[in-house]
Parts: structure tokens; C-alpha cells; sequence
């Protein structure tokens, strides 16, 4: 196996759904940037949902997006709060996967806090082979050859070598 074959993380999105702007947000936000380490931004609806109150363009969420050695850090300590087993259904056709962690005082080194209360929030993580920038660039974007492609199948293969982690059917 080459190193172009190589599989990697492009990147880890940690995600909190709050549904609302204002106090809840801020504190959604003050969880990830404890949790990541790194600083977070809101996120905006992208159309009105009438029987929620939410309009367009409102702040309902953050995110703080990972690469490199954080992500993987981050993944590490994921895995150990989810102990090391994913459901197969986490995973979609291109081999990347999402999966929750229900509580962030689960994470090392994280303290229940009253004033901020309990938020859980979703990991997706993106894998890629070298090479991948080719599709992605604005000069000459060229289509990903299919035997280069990941399929659900490799992002399995990747998470129980990498991170030795169970998945479960």
C-alpha cells in the first residue's frame, strides 16, 4: 500500500444543535471551546420553521472545526467516553461517520457546572486520501478516480486499525 492509498482524517466537526439564540447559546458555545480546546462559531438557520419560532438567518447552534493532530487527539477522547464501539449505521457510502456523546463532563478533566446544565453534541468526521485537493481546487478540478475513492468499507477497516475501535452490526 502506497502512501497516496493512505487513508487520513481531513477533519473532525463537533457540533451543538441548542434550537435558539440568546443564553443557551453562549453557554453551548462555552462547552465547545472547553471541550475542543479551540474557539467556536455560531451556526445559522438556513430556512424558517414556523411551529419552532425559528426564522432565517437565526443563530440555533455552534460547531468548531478539527484537523490534524487535534482532531485525532479529539477523536481519541471521543472514542474512550463512547468505549470504543460504534454502531455499522454510523458509517455512509464514502466512509465517513458521525456519532453523539450525550453528556461533555464524559470528556477528561471536564466538571458538571449548574450554571451551564447538560449539552451532548455530534462528532462527523471526514476521511480523505492524499491526492483529494485535485476535485476540490479552483483551477483545472478534476473528478476522484473510483479506485480512489473511499468506500464505507475502508472507513471501517481505517477506525478499527487506527483507533482500535469495535463496530458493531
Amino acid at each position: 500500500m502506497g502512501d497516496m492509498r493512505a487513508i487520513q482524517v481531513e477533519k473532525v466537526v463537533v457540533n451543538i444543535g441548542v434550537g435558539e439564540a440568546g443564553d443557551k447559546l453562549v453557554k453551548a458555545q462555552k462547552v465547545l471551546d472547553l471541550v475542543t480546546k479551540r474557539k467556536s462559531v455560531q451556526t445559522l438557520s438556513h430556512q424558517a420553521v414556523r411551529e419552532w419560532g425559528v426564522r432565517r438567518n437565526m443563530p440555533i447552534g455552534a460547531r468548531v472545526t478539527l484537523r490534524g493532530l487535534p482532531a485525532e487527539a479529539f477523536l481519541k477522547e471521543a472514542f474512550e467516553i463512547r468505549s470504543r464501539r460504534l454502531p455499522a449505521y454510523s458509517f455512509d457510502p464514502r466512509g465517513n461517520f458521525s456519532f453523539g456523546v450525550q453528556d461533555y463532563t464524559d470528556f477528561p478533566g471536564m466538571k458538571y457546572d449548574p450554571e451551564i446544565g447538560v449539552f451532548g453534541m455530534d462528532v462527523s468526521v471526514s476521511l480523505m486520501r492524499p491526492g483529494w485537493r485535485v476535485a476540490r481546487r479552483s483551477v483545472k478540478p478534476r473528478p476522484i478516480a473510483a479506485h480512489h475513492r473511499i468506500t464505507r468499507a475502508d472507513g471501517i477497516a481505517f477506525i478499527k486499525d487506527h483507533f482500535k475501535v469495535e463496530v458493531v452490526e
